[in-house]
């Protein structure tokens, strides 16, 4: 990242370098607001807060408020399409989606107050990256119900950042844009980043020459080994940033250039972290599942919304010299972890494992299928380049490495095929990391 020139804009100081009980009587404030707001205004939480018996005057303390039920996916969908909108609808003025891939999309609507903090929520992730007004973005997503471009589109535009709106697909057309239009900062996923760099490479033009130096990446969970991955293949600095459109789309929290944990956006999201199987809270710095609670929204606010996102918090004032809370990149969704012979996995585990071994790229697959009544895992990985295919003997030894690597760090046997390179479908969204043939 020799060429990556980084700023340390500190967009909201007041806000993201706050003491922590000044941070603590700003949730306080506004979480008693959201509280009322949805209340009075969505029938669902109403029926809730009655039935657990702790209407708004009733709840008086953190504590108090953390007796009420989680909110979850499938509560959205039961009160499909606009059950949760705790605002007339002539006071919305946008309407985005969950980018689900089975059943009806769960639509989410935001006021015009909405789109300004999502706004200022993205604007300070976006500084404290290294992002500023001399920045020409290139945004790599696909525009539509999806909010991750706009989410991006606005923040850079509140900075005065020129954003190029290319959105997703016609790869050669980016690289194109990328190189002609001195795109300084990319936004896509991951996966999308490796991608065009191959891509590139296989064109003949050489990504370290662009003028790009900064990578905010989103949309899908990556470990730092992709990350790194990622940084070497463009000489960028490559920073992720964590949202869902359930509570807002991306923009509840962010790295920062010290890469030290995704600051989140405290004064409009409320985190815990919770056993995932016993619901029961989990101490400061504690893996579990994320729960958050939108303290300053006013379309479409959600009251202990169960993210499925296994992370954890951190405390304690940045290098950056920010103070807000910190998550960890994710782990993995824990309905996504895959229990293969009493072992639990995580893609990630895999992606960790594979990344930086020799011969083997970082496109991976894993394909579960049933043997009578066990279950078994093949990982599926590609080759870098054509080197090995005219040689068994080193597919197997290349095989075996692997094999071996993945049982040190999973505990676990698995099945390793070595597969030709661009044999694993590449996308412009989320990756799909896992093909289940188990029902087949």
């Amino acid at each position: 990242m020799e060429g990556t020139v980084l700023k340390n804009i500190i967009w909201s100081p007041s806000v993201e370098c706050a003491t922590r009980e000044t941070i603590e009587e700003i949730q306080w404030e506004r979480l008693k607001k959201t509280v009322s707001h949805v209340y009075e205004n969505v029938p669902f939480y109403k029926r809730k807060m009655d039935e657990a018996g702790l209407p708004p005057e009733k709840i008086k303390s953190m504590s108090d408020f953390q007796q009420l039920p989680f909110t979850t996916k499938a509560d959205l969908r039961d009160n499909y399409p606009y059950g949760f909108f705790a605002v007339p609808m002539k006071k919305v003025i946008r309407i985005h989606a969950s980018s689900g891939t089975t059943g009806k999309p769960t639509p989410v609507g935001y006021t015009r107050a909405d789109i300004e903090m999502w706004s200022e929520c993205m604007a300070r992730i976006i500084a404290m990256a290294g992002g500023n007004d001399e920045d020409v973005a290139q945004i790599s997503f696909g525009y539509g119900l999806f909010t991750g471009a706009l989410g991006l589109h606005f923040g850079l535009e509140k900075i005065g950042a020129a954003v190029i709106p290319i959105s997703a697909g016609n790869t050669e057309k980016q690289l194109l844009v990328m190189n002609d239009f001195g795109a300084t900062i990319l936004i896509s996923t991951p996966s999308y980043a490796l991608h065009l760099a191959d891509s590139a490479k296989q064109m003949g033009l050489s990504p370290s020459k662009t003028k790009l130096r900064l990578g905010l990446f989103g949309a899908e969970g990556h470990t730092e080994a992709m990350n790194k991955e990622i940084e070497s293949r463009w000489d960028i600095l490559a920073t992720e940033n964590y949202g869902l459109s359930e509570i807002v789309g991306p923009g509840v929290s962010g790295e920062c250039y010290k890469q030290t944990g995704l600051h989140i956006n405290e004064d409009c999201f409320l985190p815990e972290i919770i056993d995932p199987v016993t619901g029961e809270p989990k101490a400061l710095g504690e893996e579990g599942e994320m729960v958050i609670t939108t303290i300053n929204k006013e379309a479409f606010p959600l009251l202990r919304y169960r993210t499925k996102d296994i992370t954890s918090l951190v405390d304690g004032q940045c290098p950056c010299g920010r103070t807000s809370m910190r998550m960890t990149k994710i782990k993995g969704r824990s309905d996504d972890m895959l229990i293969i012979k009493g072992v639990n996995v995580y893609p990630s585990q895999v992606e960790s494992v594979i990344l930086g071994m020799e011969h083997i790229s970082p496109y991976y697959q894993l394909v579960l299928s049933k043997k009578g009544y066990v279950d078994h895992m093949e990982v599926q990985v590609e080759m870098v380049d054509d080197s090995l295919t005219e040689n068994y003997r080193d597919i197997e030894r290349v095989e075996s490495q692997v094999k071996a690597k993945l049982h040190s760090v999973l505990g676990l046997d698995c099945k390793v095929r070595l597969r030709e390179p661009g044999a694993i479908e590449r996308t412009m969204g989320k990756a799909k990391r896992v093909i289940d043939n188990r029902g087949v």
